[in-house]
This record gives C-alpha cells, sequence and structure tokens, in this order.
C-alpha cells in the first residue's frame, strides 16, 4: 500500500494575528519569484476568508478584498506579492528561507529575499486586515486591501494592470497607500521613466582596411559626450524636489573582433519630474540629442505627490515625518492615472531592495503598523 504524500501546510499555517514581523518572516518563507506566485496568493486568500468584514475577489494571482462599511472615505492599501529572483551568491543572506541574525525569531533585523520588497509592508497589509475589527471597533474609513502579482516584471505583466483592466470599479477610492519600503517615511508621488534607443548607422569593412568603411560605434560619440555633460533637473512639484536624472544604461554595436561596426544603438534611460508627460520628456531627449535617430522604446507617466488632498494630509500628520519625493517609479503612478492621489510608505530601506544582503528590522515593520493602525482607527 503507498503512503499518502504529506499534505503542504504552507495555507493553513499563515497565522495574520502573530506578530507582524514574525508574519513577515511567514511570508518570505514562501518563494514568490515573479511567476510563482500561486503558492503565496493561494495562502493571503484563505488566510483573508477567515475575516467576516471582507468581501473578496481573486483575479489569477491577484486579490482585492474590500470593507462595505458605509463611509464617507474609501482608503487604498496596496502591495505586490511577488520578489525578484533569488540571490546567485553562495551562502547569501537574502534568499528563501528567511533567517533571524539574531538567532531568536521576532528579534532584530530579518535577513532574505522580500524583507523589504515587500512582504514586510504586505504583512502589514494582512494585519490590519486581521485586527481592525477586533474589540467591537471598526476604521473610521473604508479600505480596500489590493494584493497583486508581476510588478518585478515588464508592465504588460502586472497583476495590478489586470486588476485595474476587469475590476477597475472595485478600486475607486479617495486615496491609495503603497507599501514599498520608505524607511517609514511617506514618500509622495514618483518620477516617471522613459526609455529610447538612440542609433548610429556606418559602413562595414575589414579591420585592417578600415578606411574603406565607416565607424558606427566611433559616430555614437557625440551621443555619449552629450548624455555625459548632461546636467540634470530638480524640479519641485508641490512642494516636493523631483532629481531627474538622463544616462546611457546600454551600448550595442560589432559583430566581430576583425570588422569595423556598421550600426551601433545607446539605450537611454530618461526619469523625469512628474511635471512632465511621458511626451514632453521625449521632447527634452530630442532636442539634446539632435540630429541623431532616437526612438522611445517604453515610457511611463510618473505621479504628483497629492499631498494636498485631505486624506493625504490627515495620513503625513499621523505618520509625523516630513514627506519626501519618490525618485523611481512605482505603481502610485497607476493609482494617479485612476484620479486617486497616492503615496509610498513602508517598512525596510529601498536601498536594500534586490540586494543579496536584503533585510529590514523588526521594529520598522512594527512601526509602520503601529502608524497605518493608528491613522485609520483615528
Amino acid at each position: 500500500m503507498t503512503a499518502e504524500p504529506t499534505p503542504r501546510t504552507s495555507v493553513s499555517a499563515l497565522d495574520l494575528r502573530q506578530d507582524v514581523a514574525l508574519l513577515t518572516a511567514a511570508l518570505m518563507d514562501i518563494n514568490s519569484v515573479s511567476g510563482n506566485e500561486k503558492e503565496l496568493a493561494d495562502a493571503v486568500e484563505a488566510a483573508l476568508a477567515g475575516i467576516p468584514q471582507l468581501t473578496i475577489v481573486r483575479d489569477g494571482d491577484s486579490i482585492i478584498a474590500r470593507t462595505e462599511l458605509g463611509k464617507a472615505e474609501r482608503v487604498i492599501l496596496a502591495g505586490h506579492l511577488d520578489t525578484v529572483p533569488l540571490p546567485l551568491t553562495e551562502g547569501s543572506k537574502g534568499t528563501v528561507p528567511s533567517t533571524w541574525e539574531s538567532g531568536v525569531p521576532g528579534e532584530g533585523v530579518l535577513y532574505g529575499r522580500g524583507a523589504t520588497d515587500m512582504k514586510g509592508g504586505v504583512a502589514v497589509q494582512l494585519a490590519l486586515a486581521a485586527t481592525m475589527f477586533d474589540d467591537g471597533t471598526q476604521p473610521q474609513r473604508d479600505v480596500t486591501f489590493v494584493f497583486y502579482d508581476h510588478e518585478e516584471v515588464e508592465a504588460v505583466k502586472s497583476g495590478l494592470g489586470r486588476l485595474v483592466r476587469n475590476h477597475g470599479h472595485l478600486l475607486d477610492g479617495d486615496f491609495a497607500i503603497l507599501l514599498e519600503p520608505t524607511n517609514g517615511t511617506v514618500e509622495g508621488g514618483c518620477n516617471g521613466t522613459s526609455r529610447f534607443e538612440a542609433t548610429t548607422v556606418g559602413e562595414s569593412a575589414h579591420s585592417a582596411r578600415a578606411w574603406m568603411g565607416s565607424n558606427a560605434i566611433h559616430a555614437a560619440a557625440p551621443i555619449l559626450a552629450r548624455l555625459a555633460a548632461y546636467e540634470p533637473q530638480t524640479i519641485n512639484v508641490d512642494g516636493l524636489d523631483y532629481r531627474e536624472s538622463l544616462n546611457a544604461v546600454k551600448i550595442k554595436g560589432g559583430t566581430a573582433g576583425n570588422v569595423i561596426p556598421d550600426r551601433c544603438v545607446v539605450e537611454i534611460n530618461y526619469r523625469f519630474a512628474p511635471d512632465k508627460t511621458p511626451d514632453q520628456a521625449e521632447a527634452v531627449v530630442r532636442d539634446l540629442l539632435k540630429g541623431f535617430d532616437v526612438v522611445r522604446t517604453d515610457a511611463a507617466a510618473g505621479a504628483r505627490p497629492g499631498l494636498n488632498h485631505p486624506a493625504a494630509a490627515s495620513f503625513v500628520a499621523a505618520v509625523g515625518a516630513e514627506p519626501k519625493p519618490k525618485y523611481g517609479w512605482t505603481d502610485v503612478a497607476r493609482f494617479s492615472e485612476l484620479g486617486i492621489p497616492a503615496v509610498n510608505f513602508g517598512p525596510g530601506d529601498a536601498l536594500l531592495a534586490h540586494k543579496d544582503n536584503e533585510h529590514v528590522h523588526a521594529d520598522a515593520v512594527r512601526e509602520c503598523l503601529r502608524a497605518l493602525r493608528s491613522w485609520l482607527q483615528g
């Protein structure tokens, strides 16, 4: 007689009422590299199903859970379930399963993939969902929790984008908070991003008779010179200073070590302040590289801070720290496109995201939960 396989316990073991730092570790221990979110999505859905005050909708490996309290204001708390791939460096701490530097669960620094980006933020969402009705209380605002897949890959695969297309009416709200890592400080809006290819064309020849051809890589030198000389702007948008950057990020050219290249492509990334549209950002690049063949290959609009919205202002006051701009692009831009003011706020240092030593301090996750709970219940 063949023994039955031992069933997996991940789904039933996800306790949303445990200490939020321990919950972070439990989430990290479920590998959810982009494209592999199903197990974690199953666990999150099963745990949320035990909260009777929530209406739950699942789409692929994305989940929307909403209160329906009839409050005058609705806030969206959003976070992605996926992580970038695990480190390749042997012995790296930033992998799965998670580890506690102290050796004592719940104390000190927690290492592992997703510690900052962004299992800590997701743990805060889940802990809030599980406890905001304790002792007969309820939040002062209706809440929509959003958990989505495929954030760390190309935008066309985005789970949040799919939710907008398929369930846009469920994402209506007055204010959104994306729990990306910000060291517990409100970061308003985000820069936009766009990519371009600048191409030069020459004529191939044997490198021993270079004068018979025209070197396309050499012809790209003025492109690099203009980019190197360009001084990026710092632009104030609604009270926050957004630093721009314009850089060559990749160059392709040449076919062999003895052939003069007849084509060279310089890939350029422009991070632009949210006062510009993608088309306006493109105009900046085209003006700088006038005379060259420039093609825009990708673009995503930024998001203005929206800190003048009453809900945003009250949240900033509750957190108590001076808000900052978000230089990188985040999904707050998707909410901005829906007309919803949005900010980034979450535990952990964004500079540690994707690193082999990715980590977060237990108290940082707890403090993020405290601030959000206080604001929602206030």
